[in-house]
């Protein structure tokens, strides 16, 4: 079998050299054997999974949870309804974020309107409004 070399993977992934090494220490990427000459030979199929990876992050899933996608994905007994469980917990995340990024959005656009932009520094409402012991 004619294996990849760790820049080939890399490449045809679209990530980082580094980004393999990475994926390795963490346990997302199996070692490959090495040559004769000590070289890594990967896989073709490493590139199909660092792109998996690398999907799976878009989608706002951490490492620990694409590690649990991969071993379901290699589990004779998995049923599709797992993976499922885990997309739905993981929008609810999103959801979650989402919700509190619009509060956090609210909070300062009206303290940017309690501020006129003119005055000294010191009697900016922003940083007074920072700076206050009241927690609202």
């Amino acid at each position: 079998m004619e294996g990849l070399k760790v820049g080939e993977v890399a490449k045809q992934a679209g990530v980082n050299l580094q980004t393999i090494r990475y994926y390795e220490r963490r346990g997302l990427l199996p070692k490959p054997p090495r040559t004769d000459s000590n070289y890594r030979e990967y896989p073709k199929e490493s590139v199909r999974r660092v792109r998996f990876i690398k999907r799976a992050q878009e989608l706002g899933f951490t490492l620990k949870d694409i590690k649990e996608l991969l071993s379901l994905r290699a589990a004779p007994r998995a049923r599709c309804a797992d993976v499922r469980h885990r997309a739905k917990a993981k929008a609810h995340d999103i959801d979650q974020k989402v919700y509190t990024l619009r509060a956090m959005r609210r909070a300062l656009t009206k303290l940017i309107g309690e501020c006129s932009g003119k005055g000294p520094v010191t009697q900016c409402p922003i940083l007074e409004a920072l700076d206050s012991e009241d927690d609202e």
